[in-house]
């Protein structure tokens, strides 16, 4: 460790101390039993991931007369838009202190801001961002993980009561991906629910918002981030994408039919910071949806996957859509961000490195061998998703919040 990094978590150690006053002096207040605070992507986030789905199953029984939640979201960006039944929260210290201290439950896609203190009488739920993974987390980095995202992960994991998981190989991983030692329940994932009810309603939902005929099809290009957090900006690329647009949308045409059109997304925490993805094409085929804050609904409204490490294709495979990775900075991603969860080999996806690749394996597709690998990859991980899983984890809520 340098002398600069060491001087970066000194600093950082500091704030944490300094933001931890504000937490003691809220606890004067008692904790609300039926207050929840849930916030997605450090409050970069909207509506959407996982708590989203908790938060639909929890006004749903609230609408019913079962519970009477009253739920808070932390944001950044008060634009954001929400059910006039949760009450969004501009995320500052004061207003982060005086509603998580006061709060029975927390549940969150990622981490708490470090500094973050939890009173005994609230519960934290840990959902995360993501199920099965090429990009390491965690421990899993090696020695790409800085030291200050490590000590983020330990502080935050140290305060969780339970995490969330939708399979046996999550289960597995969580210890040393998440660095956390406590109770790990696999109740499945809640954003994948979407994947088998809201398929058919996403199908039409998107195609008449983007004005694009009803019977097209779409790709979702999905991206994940380059450089590791705490330490560096997170980026896409620096360069142009190199994926050819208009070539893959031809290939796409020529295997499966129908007019293609490609959804570009890119992680939320990157979508704030940028304008425009950086493409070379103009290409009337091409949309931007890196805004829309639940990523599960555009999987469910897409025909196929395109990625090179985000979690969503391993997703998007639960549809029985099509799943392409395009990888072409594999050395250069691994250099940065440790070795990958699975070996290329592994997957049920083609995997391609050039454009020339990426043509080849979409007119070669074989809808009969991608369905029989990935049959057998979700057995071999133990993926338990089928839709229920947010009904599983409203009912725990309800059995803590009597004890």
């Amino acid at each position: 460790m340098n002398f600069a990094e060491k001087q970066y978590i000194f600093w950082r150690k500091l704030k944490a101390f300094l933001s931890s006053l504000a937490y003691y002096a809220c606890w004067v207040f008692p904790i609300d039993p039926y207050k929840i605070v849930m916030w997605t992507f450090e409050g970069k986030g909207g509506y959407g991931c996982s708590p989203k789905y908790i938060a639909k199953e929890l006004l749903r029984r609230n609408q019913q007369g079962q519970t009477a939640y009253k739920i808070i979201w932390l944001v950044d960006d008060m634009e954001k838009k929400f059910p006039k039944e949760i009450q969004k929260v501009k995320s500052s210290l004061w207003t982060r202190a005086y509603h998580l201290s006061t709060a029975r439950f927390w549940i969150a896609n990622t981490r708490t801001v470090y500094g973050t203190k939890k009173r005994k009488g609230t519960v934290y739920l840990q959902t995360w961002h993501g199920t099965l993974a090429l990009k390491p987390i965690g421990k899993y980095r090696g020695k790409q993980l800085p030291q200050m995202a490590y000590l983020v992960s330990e502080y935050d994991s140290k305060m969780m009561d339970y995490a969330l998981s939708g399979s046996r190989w999550c289960t597995d991983m969580w210890p040393e991906g998440l660095i956390y030692k406590g109770t790990i329940l696999e109740t499945g994932t809640p954003r994948c629910d979407a994947l088998f009810h809201e398929i058919e309603e996403m199908h039409v939902q998107f195609r008449k918002e983007c004005h694009i005929p009803l019977d097209a099809k779409i790709l979702l290009y999905a991206p994940t981030f380059r450089g590791g957090s705490q330490t560096k900006n997170r980026s896409v690329k620096a360069e142009f994408c190199s994926v050819d647009f208009e070539r893959l949308i031809t290939a796409l045409e020529k295997r499966f039919g129908g007019e293609w059109y490609v959804f570009l997304r890119l992680h939320p925490q990157l979508a704030a910071q940028m304008e425009r993805f950086p493409v070379r094409e103009n290409n009337r085929r091409l949309i931007d949806v890196s805004q829309r804050p639940d990523v599960s609904e555009i999987i469910a409204a897409s025909d196929a996957c395109l990625t090179d490490y985000s979690t969503v294709i391993f997703e998007s495979f639960l549809t029985h859509v099509p799943g392409f990775i395009y990888a072409d900075d594999l050395r250069e991603y691994i250099v940065d961000r440790g070795h990958l969860m699975f070996e290329l080999e592994e997957i049920p996806f083609p995997v391609a490195s050039t454009n020339d690749e990426l043509e080849k394996n979409i007119l070669t597709f074989d809808q009969d061998v991608y369905r029989e690998k990935a049959e057998w990859f979700i057995k071999r991980t133990g993926i338990i998703e089928d839709g229920c899983a947010s009904k599983r984890v409203v009912d725990l809520i309800e059995r803590l919040g009597q004890e």
